[in-house]
């Protein structure tokens, strides 16, 4: 039987290779093998080559506003910043890059905030599946399709998603842009959607000239970036649930249930936090009236979970303040979604095993179910590695700059954690220490959830046990 060529032949021209069914299946069944038992390498691939592609477009002086380009730490910067949706910078996105390096930004914004979803969406059936368990990711029993068919399904699901949720921010922004002095149509439609996809994806870019600044008493302006930066930090497993089973919400997952109660408690204590801590300082809510204070608290309490964006200057916090920012920086949203961190389901299940352990509970139960041990071993083997990628960074800045602790502290958790808050130390940092947070917004971003998939894919069973034996804790 002959099987299909890879070349084919044009009528008066040279000979070019095409991709055959063949060769399209090949490289099918290799992306599918990759992502059933190689996780890791597959999310770490595909970042490191999104975020070369973008230094590389941000390093033509198209894209560069000024007679000067920036320095390749800086191109370098951003495009990691970008893709791996933090919104650290070194430069002023606003004025540093034309309209073609800002959409270059916003592409990468985006790509990278689906990148996010959709691989540690297909690390999660992996992993569910390398451990024989029933899908729970994108619906409540098997399909029966075959594995490509069913990413190329969660690939469109995640999609239509995160578009809806851009469009309606932008339908939210652009009315807002159009009343603003000396902005255009064009300006205000370029603009609102360069908002959208930033606060969607939860990436912390702005191109306003002056920041959020002068927005700090705008509800039509900060209410949106609140409600786009919830929704871009539960999780697309958690949006897909509720939307699937919003009548039904007793029927909703385990892992629904965990990152929307504990994201709520978070958002609730860190306002309470933040109102405590920031209310009287003169520099930030004290300056404010009392209904902008309100309306900043409640940005506070869910900016420091991904987005980053905020109207108050960080810098000029209290060192208390900056402490608790970096507990629930580092804690982020919700797995599989633009959010960073260590996971709000990760925080939740640690949080159980202590209070099961409290009680002499021999099993950690919530919401009628039962999470196994494994779950408590891959959550602590995850918050240690987070903590001990801070930890070393933190030891690494300390030597390269002269700033204190507490703001190496801050930028280091902003950068693991995606987050993209900064005390505004970031563009005054040596090129050294420039590259250290750019390897931790990597690090922070493809770390957490291919280590999780990677241990749960790891799991085996052993025929030969050892004695048990208890050391003594405590």
């Amino acid at each position: 039987m002959n099987q299909p060529s890879s070349q084919v032949t044009v009528v008066d021209g040279p000979t070019v290779p095409q991709l055959t069914p063949t060769r399209l299946e090949a490289l099918r069944a290799r992306f599918t093998y990759e992502a059933r038992h190689s996780p890791a390498r597959l999310a770490v691939v595909v970042f490191a080559l999104i975020i070369a592609i973008e230094t590389a477009l941000l390093s033509l002086p198209i894209a560069s506003a000024s007679e000067r380009p920036p320095a390749f730490v800086d191109v370098l910067f951003t495009a990691t910043s970008a893709v791996c949706v933090t919104g650290l910078t070194t430069v002023d996105t606003a004025t540093q890059w034309t309209p073609f390096g800002q959409v270059v930004i916003a592409m990468g914004i985006k790509v990278g905030g689906l990148g996010v979803m959709t691989l540690a969406s297909i690390l999660g059936i992996a992993v569910s599946r390398h451990l024989g368990l029933t899908q729970r990711l994108l619906t409540a029993h098997e399909t029966g399709q075959d594995d490509m068919s069913q990413l190329s399904g969660l690939l469109r699901a995640v999609i239509v998603t995160s578009s809806a949720v851009e469009v309606l921010l932008f339908l939210a922004f652009f009315p807002r842009f159009l009343l603003l002095p000396d902005h255009s149509l064009v300006d205000s439609a370029w603009q609102a959607a360069f908002m959208a996809i930033s606060v969607a994806n939860n990436a912390g870019f702005v191109i306003l000239v002056g920041g959020l600044g002068p927005y700090a008493s705008d509800w039509w302006m900060l209410m949106p970036i609140i409600v786009g930066t919830v929704a871009g930090a539960v999780g697309f497993p958690v949006v897909q649930d509720v939307w699937a089973r919003w009548r039904t919400p007793n029927k909703w997952t385990l892992h629904t249930k965990l990152t929307l109660l504990t994201y709520v408690v978070l958002a609730f204590a860190g306002s309470l936090l933040f109102a405590l801590t920031e209310w009287t300082n003169p520099q930030s809510l004290g300056g404010l009236d009392t209904v902008s204070k309100t309306l900043n608290v409640m940005l506070a309490g869910v900016n420091t979970r991904s987005s980053g964006l905020t109207s108050l200057d960080v810098g000029v916090m209290y060192p208390q303040t900056h402490f608790v920012q970096d507990l629930l920086m580092m804690i982020g949203g919700g797995s599989a979604s633009t959010a960073g961190g260590i996971k709000v389901t990760t925080f939740a299940v640690l949080v159980l095993a202590v209070l099961a352990e409290a009680r002499g509970d021999q099993d950690i139960e919530s919401f009628g179910r039962r999470i196994p041990p494994t779950a408590v071993r891959v959550a602590v083997s995850v918050t240690i590695l987070g903590s001990a990628l801070v930890g070393v960074s933190v030891v690494l800045l300390l030597s390269m700059t002269n700033y204190s602790l507490d703001v190496i502290l801050f930028e280091s958790v902003s950068a693991f954690a995606t987050v993209g808050l900064s005390t505004g130390i970031t563009a005054s940092l040596p090129p050294m220490a420039k590259y250290t947070l750019v390897a931790l917004m990597f690090a922070g971003r493809t770390g957490s959830m291919t280590m999780a998939a990677a241990l749960a894919i790891r799991e085996r069973s052993r025929v030969i046990r050892m004695p048990e034996e208890r050391p003594i804790i405590g």
